[in-house]
């Protein structure tokens, strides 16, 4: 097409002003894209330095409620009772001074009663020095059993009464620090949960922890002169042990309190209530609660003995299990039938008469007294005695191996004062490893907190900054 020099003028003139207009146009787009980058520059650095906000809050917060979480008092975790029926444990014959531990004595005790054990009672005499017995308990762990350690604080295997070595008032003030300091070490580093008493059968003046060798009824000799001194001195003791273990970190520790089933001396002072260390201290309650123990003694079945004795075991706590930790009688025929006692004992157990009762632990031992006579505790005392207590104990009431879902209490305990806090977490455990624990479940809701708090700071610091902007 031809155009001429003024139409050729005309176009040019349209074209410059559409391409002014385009670069016009971009430049615009231009400006609005790099005001729009700043923008995004600027809020991005709004948003690192709110992050970096964040974070530091969340530390800030999240050190001093870590520390109140973990610190001082050692994470504690206990076993608990089965939800259904009792664990069937033993003494099962280690032997006169109660320690001579052996896989074959656990397994041969198995095979003749023809059930498992969940765990395997034995002393911790401290004889010479207080000393952490990890030989034992490293083979009863081997057989797939959980150590009961009884803490027997005495000097000697004579009746030594008071103990000329181990009295409360020397452990309260510290004279043994440095062996129990290293004893609860040693429970941490084997990593083995363990069930631990000290001060079996308080109540009875048959051992040198007694109250009546500790003071007594008095009451302006230690502490609150509203208390007996003897009970009051081994409640201390007891809290002094626990409170050792728990510094030192040693925290897979059950805690049993074990008195007797009848208090001797019978006297006001010495109840069981008056030794008890109290929920926050201790996780099982225990009692034994043994029939005649010699040829000739008066004869008393199991419920005729604890249908005294346990309204007073109960209400020692309203929420702790309880259990019977030694039980037994002798084989005496003439005085009474041994097999019936044992049939008593279960069936009043597993028919609900005491319903707290959470483990049944059995003294499977013979010993010669002093007039020459044999206390035949063993469960092969005769026949009819064994078949007793097979019969019985094949109940699945009774438990041979903690059960596939097993409770485990946990608490945290910073000192003496504190209140514990019970929680319960699960466990699988087999026959032939002691019971995991889970991750403690209070940190979960801990976790809550911290992220809440931190979100608060970031809402402060935003309302800060838009105050200054504004």
């Amino acid at each position: 097409m031809h155009l001429s020099t003024g139409t050729r003028r005309g176009v040019l003139r349209g074209i410059s002003g559409i391409t002014s207009s385009h670069h016009h146009i971009r430049g615009e787009r231009v400006r609005e894209v790099g005001g729009a980058a700043k923008l995004l520059l600027a809020s991005s650095k709004i948003a690192r330095s709110e992050i970096l906000c964040l974070l530091f809050g969340t530390m800030l917060i999240s050190a001093p409620l870590g520390y109140a979480l973990s610190c001082d008092g050692s994470r504690a975790s206990s076993l608990g009772p089965p939800t259904q029926g009792a664990y069937n444990s033993a003494f099962p014959d280690f032997g006169g001074p109660e320690d001579n531990v052996t896989a074959d004595k656990i397994t041969d005790f198995e095979s003749l009663v023809q059930k498992k054990i969940v765990w395997a009672y034995f002393s911790n005499n401290w004889l010479q020095r207080i000393e952490f017995p990890e030989a034992s308990v490293r083979v009863i762990h081997g057989q797939g059993v959980i150590p009961f350690i009884r803490m027997m604080a005495r000097s000697s295997f004579e009746r030594l009464l008071p103990d000329p070595v181990y009295t409360m008032q020397r452990i309260i003030d510290g004279d043994f620090d440095r062996d129990l300091h290293r004893w609860a070490q040693r429970a941490k580093e084997v990593g083995i949960p363990l069930i631990v008493e000290f001060g079996t059968e308080v109540n009875g003046n048959w051992f040198p922890w007694n109250g009546q060798y500790n003071g007594g009824g008095k009451t302006k000799g230690y502490g609150d002169p509203s208390l007996p001194d003897g009970p009051e001195r081994f409640r201390d003791a007891y809290r002094h042990i626990i409170d050792i273990c728990r510094a030192e970190g040693a925290s897979d520790i059950t805690w049993a309190f074990h008195v007797n089933y009848d208090s001797v001396p019978l006297e006001p002072w010495n109840t069981m209530a008056a030794y008890y260390l109290g929920d926050d201290y201790i996780d099982w309650i225990g009692i034994s609660t043994y029939g005649a123990q010699r040829p000739g003694e008066e004869w008393h079945l199991f419920s005729e003995i604890m249908d005294t004795a346990y309204p007073e075991l109960a209400s020692l706590s309203n929420e702790k299990p309880l259990a019977v930790l030694e039980y037994g009688v002798v084989d005496d025929p003439e005085t009474g039938d041994k097999a019936s006692w044992i049939h008593d004992a279960l069936q009043s157990v597993r028919n609900g008469r005491y319903p707290r009762i959470k483990a049944m632990s059995y003294w499977h031992e013979n010993w010669q007294n002093d007039d020459g006579t044999i206390s035949n505790l063993r469960l092969d005392s005769s026949p009819e005695a064994l078949a007793a207590y097979r019969e019985e104990i094949a109940n699945p009431f009774f438990l041979g191996e903690l059960t596939p879902v097993t409770t485990i209490q946990t608490s945290t305990t910073s000192s003496r004062s504190a209140p514990t806090t019970q929680e319960t977490a699960t466990t699988t455990r087999s026959t032939a490893e002691a019971p995991a624990i889970q991750p403690p479940t209070d940190l979960i809701p801990a976790l809550g907190i911290i992220i809440a708090m931190a979100a608060v700071v970031v809402i402060a610091i935003l309302f800060w900054k838009r105050r200054r902007s504004g």
